[in-house]
C-alpha cells in the first residue's frame, strides 16, 4: 500500500498491486475492483421497468449497487431527479445509518439487476478488504456532504426565487390597489367618485346591510359665479373646501362622494329624520361659518342638501330622485338649507 499526500491510504487494485486512481468525491460509480469486491458478498436481485424499490420516507437499512440497467432517484419538492446506471450505488446511508428515512423514489427505468448489501455483507466487506472499504467510505460521506450541500445551494436558490416572486406579487398587488383606488376616487377632492359610490352600494346590497343609512345631496350655491368671477383654480380649490367639510362628517362606514361637477352626496348610518338632518344642518352651518370669514377670493360657498332615508327595497335611481326633489325645494327657496323628502312623497 502507498500513502497519499494527506497521510490517508490508498487502496489497491485486487488485480495488481498499483494504486488505485483518486476518483471525484462525489461520484456514485464504483470502480471496477469495488463493484468486483462488492458482488463477491452482495445479494443479486432482479428488477423490472417501472418498480418502485422504496418510496420518500421509507426506512431502509440496505444500500444497492446497479449492475445493469437504470433506476431513478426522484426527490420531489421540484428537484432534478437523477438516473443512475451500471456501477453506480444509492441508498447508502440506510446501510451506514441504519433505519435512515429515504430521501427520494427509487424507481427502474429499465429491466437489470441490482446488489443488495445489507448490514451482514459489509462487515464480511469489512473483513475480506478493510482498505477499500474505507476509501469507498470516506467517498460516499463525501458524496453525501457534497449532494447535501449541493440540495442546500439549490434551496437557497429556490428560496430567493419565491422571495423574488413574492416581491414582484407585492408590488403586483400594490399597483392594483392603487388602480383600485383611482378607479374608485376622485383626483381632484380624494372623495369616492360615482363609480366608487356604485361599487360601495353594491358590496353593502350583498352583504345586507343597505338598512339604517340616509342619503344627503350637496350642491355648491351658485358655484358658476364663483368660476366665472375668479377662474377655475379657484372653483377647485372651493370644491376641496366642499370635500373637507364632508370628510370631517363621515364616520367608519360612512361615504363621502363626489357625483361630478359641483354636486356632492354623503351616505351616512342614521336611524331616523332627526339623525339625518343634524349631519345636514352641521354642513350647512360649517359652510356659512367659514364665510363670515374675509377671504378673496372665496375658499368656499353657502351649500344646499336634499336629505333622504334609504328603502333598502329600492334603488340608487329611486334614492336619488327622492333626495333631489328635496335639494331642488331648497335651491329654489334660496339655497344654503337643508330639505327633507319622506318616502310617501312624490319627486319635485
Amino acid at each position: 500500500m502507498k500513502v497519499d499526500a494527506v497521510g490517508s491510504v490508498a487502496p489497491c487494485d485486487l488485480s495488481s498491486s498499483k494504486p488505485v486512481t483518486p476518483r471525484d468525491p462525489a461520484a456514485a460509480e464504483l470502480t471496477p475492483a469495488e463493484y468486483a469486491l462488492f458482488a463477491s458478498v452482495a445479494r443479486v436481485r432482479r428488477m423490472y421497468t417501472g418498480e418502485t424499490l422504496f418510496r420518500r420516507g421509507d426506512l431502509g437499512t440496505t444500500m444497492f449497487v446497479i449492475s445493469s440497467g437504470a433506476v431513478e432517484l426522484d426527490f420531489g419538492e421540484d428537484l432534478i431527479a437523477k438516473r443512475l446506471g451500471p456501477r453506480e450505488f444509492f441508498g447508502e446511508l440506510g446501510l451506514l445509518i441504519g433505519d435512515h428515512a429515504r430521501s427520494a423514489d427509487a424507481v427502474a427505468t429499465s429491466d437489470g439487476e441490482l446488489l443488495e448489501l445489507r448490514h451482514e455483507e459489509f462487515q464480511l466487506l469489512v473483513e475480506r478488504d478493510s482498505t477499500h472499504v474505507s476509501y469507498f467510505l470516506r467517498r460516499a460521506i463525501m458524496r453525501v456532504v457534497l449532494n447535501e450541500q449541493g440540495l442546500i445551494r439549490r434551496l437557497r436558490r429556490r428560496n430567493q426565487d419565491l422571495e423574488s416572486a413574492l416581491d414582484s406579487l407585492r408590488a403586483t398587488a400594490h399597483q392594483l390597489n392603487q388602480t383600485e383606488v383611482l378607479i374608485r376616487t376622485d383626483e381632484l377632492t380624494g372623495l369616492y367618485n360615482r363609480r366608487g359610490l356604485s361599487l360601495h352600494l353594491q358590496e353593502r346590497r350583498r352583504s345586507g346591510t343597505l338598512s339604517g343609512l340616509a342619503l344627503l345631496l350637496v350642491d355648491c350655491d351658485r358655484f358658476k359665479q364663483v368660476n366665472d368671477e375668479h377662474g377655475h383654480l379657484v372653483g377647485d380649490r372651493v370644491l376641496q373646501g366642499v370635500a373637507n367639510i364632508l370628510r370631517s362628517v363621515v364616520g367608519p362606514g360612512d361615504l363621502a362622494c363626489r357625483l361630478g361637477g359641483d354636486e356632492f352626496c354623503l351616505l351616512v348610518k342614521a336611524g331616523d329624520r332627526d339623525e339625518v338632518m343634524r349631519y345636514a344642518d352641521f354642513v350647512v352651518a360649517t359652510a356659512h361659518g367659514l364665510l363670515q370669514v374675509p377671504q378673496s377670493p372665496p375658499l368656499i360657498c353657502t351649500l344646499s342638501l336634499g336629505a333622504c332615508l334609504l328603502a333598502p327595497d329600492a334603488d340608487w335611481n329611486d334614492w336619488y330622485a327622492r333626495a333631489d326633489a328635496a335639494l331642488y325645494r331648497a335651491k329654489r327657496l334660496g339655497g344654503s338649507r337643508v330639505e327633507w323628502q319622506d318616502a310617501s312623497l312624490a319627486p319635485a
